[in-house]
C-alpha cells in the first residue's frame, strides 16, 4: 500500500488502560484529552472492557479501550502528547513493569509504519498476544486490518485469550 500523501492524516490506534482512582472516569477523561491533541482528530473510541490484570498479583482489574486518532503528528510527537496526558492523570513511572496505574496510553499502530527506537516500537510488540488490546481494537478497526509482521486482526482475534474480559458499556 502506498504511503499517504504529505499532510494527509495517519490513523494511529491508541490503547488505553487504567486500574486506579476510578478507572472508568480515567479512561473517559483520556478520550476527551485525546480529542484535544493538536493536529489530530479522534475518529473512534471503543467500548470499555473490564479485564484481569497482567503482571503482579493482588492489583485491581483494569478498564481497557482503544481510540483512533487521525493525526498529522509524527510518532514521537504523538508519544510525547500521550505521556503528557498520562502525567496529568497522575501516572507515576516507578519502574514496576505491568503494575497498577492511573492511566496507560500506548501507540498500538501508526498507519502501517514499523519502527524500533529507544522510546517507541511500532507496532506495539505485544499487542498481537493480548485480548485486552485486540478485542477493543476490533470495535474501531476493520477485520482485515494488518498488524505488520503479525497478521490480520480477524485472524489474531481467533487465537487471543478472552478469559475474564467483559464489556462495560
Amino acid at each position: 500500500m502506498a504511503a499517504p500523501p504529505p499532510n494527509s492524516p495517519t490513523p494511529a490506534y491508541i490503547g488505553l488502560g487504567s486500574n486506579l482512582e476510578q478507572p472508568i472516569a480515567q479512561i473517559q477523561s483520556a478520550f476527551q484529552a485525546l480529542s484535544e491533541l493538536p493536529k489530530s482528530r479522534l475518529s473512534c473510541r471503543s467500548r470499555l472492557y473490564r479485564t484481569p490484570p497482567l503482571g503482579p498479583s493482588g492489583q485491581p482489574d483494569y478498564v481497557n479501550g482503544v481510540a483512533v486518532l487521525e493525526t498529522l503528528l509524527e510518532p514521537i510527537s504523538l508519544l510525547d502528547g500521550l505521556q503528557a496526558i498520562e502525567q496529568t492523570h497522575g501516572r507515576r513511572r516507578d519502574g514496576e513493569r505491568w503494575g497498577p496505574r492511573t492511566l496507560d496510553l500506548d501507540i498500538l499502530l501508526y498507519g502501517e509504519q514499523a519502527m524500533n527506537s529507544e522510546r517507541l516500537t511500532l507496532p506495539h510488540p505485544e499487542m498481537h498476544k493480548r485480548g485486552f488490546v485486540l478485542i477493543p481494537l476490533a470495535d474501531c478497526a476493520p477485520p482485515e486490518l494488518s498488524v505488520p509482521g503479525r497478521g490480520r486482526l480477524d485472524e489474531l482475534l481467533l487465537s487471543c485469550d478472552r478469559s475474564g474480559i467483559e464489556t462495560l458499556d
